[in-house]
């Protein structure tokens, strides 16, 4: 069966797959990134996932993988096939393209960023299938976005279009990572909430998922905390509606897997914001912490697509 690798390599794990030619999971694996152990560490575990993927593929499918696509966080220069930076990994400028077409015995290689890779999975047969404009937004450590055109994503003339978390929606709010202070991601991602939630509840190993089941009981700190990351979530999508004006605004992440305790107020939050724009479809994303991967898939398929043509 006609198949490529896809990886999805994350601060703390990796998950990898074979993506058949329709996008289908023909078999997925997970590991620990390992991150720990270093940068180097790191690289290497992600060569030898791909080539244990290989060797599986070609025992059990009957024959080579045709491609392979890996997404990473942080800076990635897709074109050249460099990881170029990430905090959570410690690396800078890894030819991590060019070290896997070696490993794999020179099967073309696409690099990818995760949030667009999530993005264009969950655009072509997740929650955005149909959908002709899309923003995608995972609340998850922190907060960023896809932007899907024409069943393709958006990365901007640097490759940093989409980064709706480092929009300021809080002047003088909490310090971020970034430098700046009260971006979005400092109040709305899943960690955001977990850190407000411990501090009001007085239990440093309460989380988001914690607060949700709070809210859900009734509880009025809970539910302060909560509303205060929901209207801070609406006030930066809102932002990006204005300025993408997409027809389907896909939700994902963990702070997404609590459904309606978030979209039911988001969705109002939202509403009451808007005054010319056109309010889109607040949706679920619909798959999961695969879409990273898939989307690693889709970039194999697309990239050999592209060298049919040329």
């Amino acid at each position: 069966m006609r198949h490529v690798i896809a990886l999805d390599v994350g601060g703390t794990g990796m998950k990898a797959a074979l993506v058949g030619a329709d996008g289908a999971l023909l078999y997925g694996a997970r590991r620990a990134t390992g991150r720990d152990r270093g940068a180097d560490a790191v690289v290497a575990s992600i060569v030898d996932f791909a080539d244990e993927l290989r060797a599986h593929g070609q025992a059990h499918l009957g024959r080579p993988a045709e491609a392979a696509g890996v997404a990473v966080p942080g800076i990635v220069d897709a074109e050249n096939g460099i990881a170029v930076y990430a905090a959570n990994l410690g690396w800078r400028d890894v030819p991590l393209r060019a070290l896997l077409a070696e490993r794999l015995g020179g099967v073309p290689v696409a690099l990818g960023h995760d949030v667009r890779a999530g993005g264009l999975a969950e655009g072509r047969i997740g929650a955005g299938r149909g959908a002709d404009r899309f923003l995608f937004v995972p609340l998850g450590t922190g907060i960023a976005g896809a932007i899907g055109i024409d069943g393709t994503i958006e990365a901007g003339a640097h490759g940093c279009a989409g980064e709706i978390g480092h929009v300021v929606v809080r002047p003088g709010g909490p310090e971020c990572g970034c430098g700046r202070r009260g971006c979005l991601e400092t109040l709305a991602s899943a960690s955001a909430v977990s850190r407000a939630w411990a501090d009001a509840a007085g239990d440093p190993d309460a989380d988001a998922a914690d607060c949700a089941k709070a809210v859900d009981s009734g509880d009025p700190a809970a539910r302060r905390v909560w509303q205060d990351a929901v209207d801070a979530l609406a006030d930066g999508l809102v932002t990006a509606l204005t300025l993408l004006d997409p027809r389907t605004l896909i939700i994902g992440g963990g702070l997404a897997e609590a459904g309606e305790t978030l979209f039911t107020p988001l969705r109002a939050a939202v509403e009451e914001r808007v005054t010319f724009q056109q309010l889109p479809d607040i949706v679920p994303a619909a798959l999961g912490d695969t879409a990273g991967c898939l989307g690693a898939g889709l970039l194999a398929w697309d990239l050999l697509a592209t060298e049919v043509t040329a």
